[in-house]
């Protein structure tokens, strides 16, 4: 039963098509005789079948969260696993109480590792969903201002993280990103056998970036136990990432060699810092979904991209963060402010930032709605810029997309050449 539609209503079509049985929370309308098992919670039901399918399992179980950066870590995790061992990995970023049981539920017979993606955005959820999973590798990949209407604070979501840590089995291993220190603190509390990855000095000497550098085209490069690592997407943050990826690669006993080798040929979801070339403008399409932590992450792309090219940010509500809502905008438009881009589309939650922060620049736009900002885009645009596309995924600004190729691109100069 969710938000939307009501499972019960599909059982007898289901039952039709051919499925085994229905457990159900509520009497249905069908066949006296067909397969119903009645629960008293449906949601229940399924992490107790997850459970059981997880206790079945004789493979590593990796169990990956964080503020951001996680559905991101696991797909390249998957890809630098995937060399020597067959991976089973959480499709898409379904982390939630019915994404996580179905992951293990539908977990193959042969199978060497399983990889759970979790999300949270309420007190408890990590809690629950890490005890079906069990994890024998649990993975923290950064903890930052998200979800903040139920989680209330940064300490709420660094405790609601860090329950991963404690349904661990025994002998449990830890594995985190190295930001913010307090995660790192917390972390060294609990877990006796922790790896921490980044760029910092509180990071594993043996897991932070040596020799980096961007090459033309934006992309990181940087050295690795020996190993020269390049990655197919842009962005500082995502080393930190492909760190993490690599930390846990060795704890599953993939080789160096093998774990960079995977790295390289890595595919990621969508909408996750995707560079897309429409016609001569760079489109940095990060509007999966946004918090200030990420979007500071998504701004260092954009300044990062090569070339004298101007550049633009288009920037769209950080949805959840309850109270926080005024502040954290203002603060991250001030940052955004301090960078130097030609042209930033303040739009929802920017735009009132801006009026708030009576923010009159020529080089910055405010406009509530980013569909009535886009004429106001398009007639700045010369055809040539860097534009980054940054807003929760509930603002929808991907739309932003198929305007600027129908303006500036067509279907043969509309194209993806990286994502992070």
């Amino acid at each position: 039963v969710g938000e939307c539609f009501d499972g019960h209503d599909f059982v007898v079509d289901a039952l039709a098509k051919g499925a085994v049985g229905a457990v159900v929370s509520r009497p249905v309308e069908t066949n006296p005789n067909a397969p119903l098992y009645p629960v008293d919670d449906t949601l229940v039901a399924l992490g107790s079948l997850a459970t059981f399918r997880r206790n079945a399992l004789d493979v590593p179980v990796v169990a990956i969260t964080g503020s951001s950066g996680k559905t991101t870590t696991k797909d390249l995790t998957r890809a630098a696993l995937g060399m020597r061992r067959t991976v089973h990995a959480t499709p898409c970023n379904h982390n939630n109480r019915i994404g996580v049981p179905l992951t293990l539920l539908s977990t193959p017979t042969e199978v060497d590792v399983v990889l759970v993606e979790m999300g949270s955005n309420e007190p408890g959820e990590i809690s629950t969903l890490s005890a079906i999973a069990r994890p024998d590798i649990a993975v923290v990949t950064t903890v930052g201002e998200s979800h903040l209407d139920r989680l209330g604070s940064l300490a709420g979501v660094l405790d609601e993280k860090l329950d991963l840590f404690r349904s661990m089995t025994e002998g449990g291993r830890c594995v985190v990103g190295d930001e913010p220190p307090a995660l790192v603190d917390a972390a060294r509390a609990i877990c006796s056998d922790l790896r921490i990855a980044g760029w910092s000095e509180r990071a594993d000497p043996d897991l932070r970036p040596e020799q980096f550098e961007l090459d033309v085209f934006g992309a990181p490069r940087f050295r690795w136990r020996g190993h020269p690592v390049t990655l197919a997407l842009p962005g500082r943050h995502s080393v930190a990432n492909a760190l993490i990826s690599l930390a846990i690669s060795e704890l599953v006993g993939v080789s160096p060699r093998d774990a960079v080798r995977g790295l390289t040929s890595a595919e990621v979801s969508p909408l996750r810092c995707e560079i897309r070339q429409i016609g001569n403008v760079t489109v940095v399409a990060d509007c999966y979904n946004a918090n200030p932590q990420s979007l500071r992450a998504a701004l260092g792309v954009l300044i990062d991209q090569p070339g004298n090219s101007r550049t633009v940010a288009v920037l769209g509500t950080m949805l959840e963060l309850g109270h926080e809502a005024a502040r954290l905008h203002e603060e991250t438009l001030e940052y955004a402010l301090g960078l130097n881009i030609d042209l930033v589309v303040a739009t929802g939650g920017f735009a009132e930032a801006a009026e708030a922060l009576k923010v009159d620049e020529p080089e910055v736009l405010r406009f509530q709605d980013w569909r009535k900002a886009y004429p106001a885009l398009r007639d700045w645009l010369e055809g040539d810029e860097v534009l980054l596309l940054k807003a929760s995924r509930g603002i929808a600004l991907e739309g932003m997309l198929p305007l600027l190729d129908s303006d500036f691109g067509s279907k043969s100069t509309s194209t993806v050449v990286g994502k992070a």
